[in-house]
């Protein structure tokens, strides 16, 4: 029996990056493109290229390294956002413009202020426009699932006619129910003229929770794209989770038939776990497939019949999803052969100074630690990391704190190479270095949220500690790890400080939202 392809359509780097304190710089969004294509999706949307400088220099980037993974440019209909996708992509193996406009009329009436018949020409000049650069467009009628489904048929009519190959119905708002969803799609499919030769895709937003059962809605209606984000992250309450949606469909081929993805699945928990470690954000211990209690059982019950037979209380395996185990595996004595090993257990790929770096860090925690873990491992490689493009340093710091002593710190930083010191008092030690730490970098920005987790178990449990710091309307997450809190917090603080002047350095144009 033949299969039919569903695509992977991966926007993590896109639509995830959206998410307030999730976005990447260009070393970060490159090491994530890299692992996305060894996890096999079929195509990564890597960024709005007319949105700013930083975000076409990634879509460049990415389009002119990866081979075997299509690379997608998001452009609004208008002449320059599509001229500026094409530049991006130029030298892409396999380039695809993405275009959209939106066609409901609250956003006809209230955002675009423009009538039916105007859209219609904007659609088929926009997509007969990048045709002439690429030959692979995709079109989306934003908030599509609020749209008169009649206007949607001469929509997509429209973009067919003008060469596009893909037609994306995004749950913009996340507003659509899985039965409706499933009828617009099968609608579609009937009514719009040359459906059978194009690509029907879902893109859908979870505000009511619903963005993987509209998703798989719609595949079981004739679907054949999934637009989706690793750990489900996106804008507001996020976008429908890849690991979700592929799963499903494997585990369940009573229900999809012959549906399958070209996913490596056992790729699936190093990517979840990779993007955590870029953007500072955790997966909440019950998400789905890729949550730390996902295959853990506490019942008794459980525990019984999870050690006679796993099947009776797991419906996949954890090494489905490529997830190892969190026992002992590394020690003080381990060699380079042995880490570099587990480093490609958890999906990372080290070379040069950037893996001498972790190794040596790596044996510093080993000499202090009895146990390793893999959230250790993980944690120095995403430490490791922040050394890059950073203007900010922690080279040292003391701190004086008890119940008869007035909290104090001294925190010596590198700031662009030149090392300052500076002491300051607080209400408690975090707060001292903190205080510290903005007058040497002379930040105006706002802590927003400090939260502090033991990434592992045991009086010697390795700290993580995540910040949110915001200045002039953006914010960013701040990420550090080390078995002193405080120092963690400083790295973290830091870390969030290197992540906003990056973003300063990248003279933003504007900042358009996607569908």
């Amino acid at each position: 029996m033949s299969t039919e392809l569903i695509r992977i359509f991966d926007t993590t780097l896109r639509d995830g990056e959206q998410s307030p304190g999730c976005s990447m710089n260009l070393s970060e969004k490159l090491t994530l493109a890299r692992q996305l294509e060894r996890l096999g999706v079929d195509v990564i949307e890597a960024g709005f290229p007319i949105a700013s400088n930083g975000d076409f220099e990634s879509v460049q980037a990415i389009a002119n390294e990866l081979k075997a993974t299509q690379v997608c440019g998001l452009a609004r209909t208008g002449s320059a956002d599509i001229m500026r996708a094409a530049e991006a992509l130029e030298h892409a193996a396999s380039p695809r413009i993405h275009t959209f406009i939106a066609t409901s009329d609250i956003h006809l009436e209230h955002k675009l202020r423009m009538s039916r018949e105007q859209v219609l020409e904007e659609v088929g000049r926009a997509v007969e426009q990048a045709r002439g650069y690429v030959d692979d467009v995709e079109f989306s009628a934003e908030d599509a699932t609020r749209s008169d489904p009649d206007y949607l048929v001469e929509v997509f009519d429209t973009a067919i006619a003008a060469g596009a190959r893909t037609c994306n119905v995004p749950d913009t708002v996340g507003y659509t129910q899985p039965a409706e969803y499933a009828t617009l799609i099968r609608l579609l499919r009937e009514r719009v003229t040359g459906a059978q030769d194009v690509v029907f895709a879902v893109h859908c937003h979870d505000d009511l929770g619903l963005a993987v059962a509209n998703s798989l809605s719609a595949v079981l209606a004739g679907a054949r794209q999934v637009e989706c984000t690793v750990n489900g992250i996106g804008e507001r309450a996020g976008n429908t989770s890849m690991e979700e949606v592929v799963m499903a469909i494997k585990t369940r081929r009573d229900v999809y038939g012959t549906v399958e993805s070209n996913l490596v699945t056992t790729e699936i928990y190093a990517t979840s776990r990779m993007l955590s470690s870029i953007i500072g954000v955790s997966v909440q211990p019950n998400k789905a497939i890729v949550g730390d209690n996902a295959f853990a059982h506490e019942a008794g019950i459980h525990q019984d019949g999870v050690l006679k037979a796993p099947i009776t209380y797991e419906i996949l395996t954890p090494q489905s999803i490529g997830r190892p185990s969190n026992e002992l595996v590394l020690g003080k004595h381990s060699g380079r052969h042995a880490f570099r090993d587990r480093l490609a257990e958890l999906g990372f790929e080290l070379e040069g100074a950037d893996f001498q770096l972790a190794f040596e860090r790596f044996k510093d925690l080993a000499d202090k630690k009895k146990t390793i873990f893999n959230e250790d491992i993980e944690a120095i490689v995403a430490d490791s990391a922040m050394q890059t493009e950073e203007r900010f340093e922690v080279e040292d710091l003391s701190i004086l704190s008890g119940t008869f002593a007035s909290p104090s710190a001294t925190v010596s930083l590198r700031v662009d190479g030149e090392r300052v010191k500076a002491d300051a008092q607080g209400i408690g030690p975090v707060d001292a270095v903190f205080k510290a730490i903005a007058e040497l970098t002379e930040t105006k920005s706002e802590l927003e949220r400090y939260q502090v987790n033991a990434i592992t178990g045991g009086m010697d449990a390795l700290g993580e500690v995540s910040v949110t710091v915001s200045e002039d309307g953006r914010k960013v997450i701040g990420h550090g790890a080390h078995p002193d809190i405080i120092v963690a917090s400083a790295k973290a603080y830091v870390h969030a400080l290197n992540k906003l002047a990056w973003h300063k350095r990248q003279h933003t144009i504007s900042e358009p939202k996607g569908i």
